[in-house]
């Protein structure tokens, strides 16, 4: 598992990681292992603009399907387009093959972000 102390986490398993301007958004472990094999990935498109808290997108496997919701607010500049052909890659790699979406013109919002530590606590 790659060092996670730059990653924020959310209730819903959304992990946002903050760099250069940009957010980038994808699924925790914990969350792609409850789903078992994805199968398919609905994402925004670029210049969507996201409101945190809300649903962006959906996630379906053999199992199951979930809703997405955004961890901060923003625009979307860059879809991770392989996961349309191989979305496989949110199970192989969920924190950096498998991310979703990246943002910018971020804005704080209303959800509670939790650093790695206490995700990884509430997860057990």
């Amino acid at each position: 598992m790659p060092d996670l102390s730059g990653y924020q986490f959310t209730s819903t398993h959304e992990w946002v990681r903050l760099g250069g301007g940009e957010a980038t958004i994808g699924i925790s472990d914990h969350a792609q292992a409850q789903l078992g094999d994805i199968i398919f990935l609905d994402l925004p498109a670029v210049g969507t603009r996201l409101d945190a808290g809300r649903r962006f997108g959906s996630v379906e496997s053999v199992k199951a399907a979930t809703d997405l919701y955004a961890p901060l607010s923003g625009t979307v500049l860059e879809v991770n387009d392989t996961l349309l052909t191989t979305p496989e890659l949110v199970n192989q790699s969920p924190y950096e093959e498998g991310w979703l979406v990246r943002l910018g013109t971020i804005e704080e919002g209303t959800v509670q972000l939790m650093d790695a530590a206490e995700y990884l606590s509430a997860t057990e």
